[in-house]
């Protein structure tokens, strides 16, 4: 299992005055579904920022997304190790297959793959 990007998912509900402030250092806005607006430079477009009003399928806003090439590998280690799953492996409308795990900071991590 390898590491494509990780995302900190900033919990918000100033999406817009979040563009244009980031905008200033060279962001450009890469994703939006209304409720989560992902912004990028196009410089480095792996180096991205979310901002998000609520998770629209999941009990809580997580505060970091990681993506991997094996999302189903990186569940079955999150269980083995007995880490707490806030939220069970699940394929999106959106496009990807996700779950949410705690790490020991108490932090909600989104670990996801691209369908």
């Amino acid at each position: 299992m390898a590491v494509r990007r990780v995302v900190p998912n900033i919990r918000s509900e100033a999406a817009e005055e979040s563009r244009e402030f980031y905008g200033l250092l060279g962001f450009e806005e890469v994703m939006n579904h209304g409720w989560i607006m992902t912004l990028a430079p196009p410089s480095a477009p792996a180096a991205q920022v979310s901002f998000m009003a609520a998770d629209r399928t999941a009990p809580v806003t997580p505060d970091m997304s990681i993506e991997v090439d094996d999302v189903d590998a990186a569940y079955e280690v999150m269980r083995g190790s007995g880490a707490e799953i806030v939220h069970p492996l699940q394929d999106e409308e959106w496009g990807v297959r996700r779950f949410f795990v705690r790490d020991p900071n108490g932090r909600v991590v989104n670990v996801l793959g691209h369908l």
